[in-house]
């Protein structure tokens, strides 16, 4: 079993004392420069690594943030995560990356073990929207801030998109191109960007007069791809059958966009589809996707901004912020009904 290597013996090798050593770590201009070499010399000789867990003791602070997602293999949040990562690494910090998994459960053990970890705060898009698992967070005293989740700036920071807005411009653009009847996928109906995204879809339908009943709703378990090909096949079994989709997120779309290819549906001129996130894949499809854009990095970014504001020195001047940005719809060829 390998041995780990302390200061005592750097002191020991380099023939200077403990704190000699700790000084040459911390404070090198402390120390004349034929001593400063000899241990640094011992340090490389010896492999020794300092151990942060015991600095961040000693400083009072971590130097790890934490970001929980509800899926990493959604690539939305993949760039959330590049956002946050390159905020926290211009301020020499760590990012532990999570995957609740859309599972309450493991939320709650993740937020179990940040507040073991003493983590610096947490970047969280929850799983848990009764609040529980926040509340009993919260009583370790460890900032945190939502992502993609709107909180009530008296609570904490959050940094949102309109999906009410969301949700209205594509279907929106759905109507203008003719349809009068639209199916909405959606992932759990728990998660309130699901709620807020249909919304948007009734508001749209509301502007041009059509009543509720045009909207077909259709909720997946989960939102990915496999949930949405059953999405799909659902959706071609509906009488009468829409003639247009508007889906949660992009990864819905493409599982119905897979469901119409293999039932030989063609998209857009028998079906026409919208999805939401715009993420790299969407330009890809097989039929490029028409998709709501979110900024996903800015969104990351800021909301690591607001963390690192919370827990900087200058943290008894913050002030808890509710930052809810715009959406964008990006048109592409599965949702332009071609004119005769």
């Amino acid at each position: 079993m390998a041995q780990t290597v302390g200061i005592k013996e750097v002191a020991r090798a380099a023939g200077v004392s403990v704190g000699t050593v700790s000084n040459v770590i911390n404070r090198p201009q402390m120390v004349a420069e034929e001593t400063r070499e000899r241990v640094q010399a011992a340090i490389v000789q010896l492999g020794y690594v300092r151990s942060e867990s015991a600095r961040q003791l000693r400083a009072g602070q971590s130097r790890i943030i934490s970001l929980l997602v509800l899926d990493m293999a959604n690539p939305f949040f993949v760039d959330v995560a590049s956002g946050a990562e390159r905020v926290a690494r211009a301020e020499k910090l760590g990012v532990m990356l999570c995957n609740s998994a859309q599972s309450v459960a493991e939320e709650a053990d993740y937020l179990s073990l940040f507040a073991e970890q003493r983590v610096r705060g947490v970047l969280i898009t929850p799983a848990d929207m009764s609040g529980r698992n926040l509340a009993e967070f919260r009583r370790h005293g460890i900032p945190f801030v939502f992502v993609d989740r709107v909180l009530p700036s008296a609570e904490g920071c959050s940094v949102s998109v309109d999906d009410v807005r969301g949700g209205t411009l594509a279907v929106r653009h759905l109507l203008e191109q003719g349809h009068t009847s639209v199916a909405y996928v959606s992932g759990p109906m728990a998660l309130q960007q699901c709620r807020d995204r249909e919304e948007g879809a009734r508001i749209a339908l509301d502007e041009a007069g059509l009543p509720p009943s045009a909207l077909h709703h259709v909720e997946a378990e989960r939102l990915d791809v496999t949930a949405g090909r059953d999405a799909g096949a659902r959706l071609l079994g509906l009488s009468p059958r829409p003639s247009a989709v508007f889906c949660a997120n992009d990864l819905l779309a493409l599982g119905v966009l897979q469901a119409l290819f293999a039932a030989g549906v063609r998209v857009p001129e028998e079906m026409a589809l919208v999805g939401y996130d715009d993420i790299e894949f969407a330009a890809a499809a097989a039929v490029p996707l028409t998709s709501v854009r979110q900024p996903a990095f800015r969104m990351g970014r800021q909301a690591a901004e607001l963390l690192l504001e919370e827990t900087g020195e200058d943290a008894g001047l913050h002030r808890h912020q509710r930052i809810v940005l715009d959406p964008e719809l990006i048109v592409r060829d599965s949702s332009l009904r071609l004119r005769r």
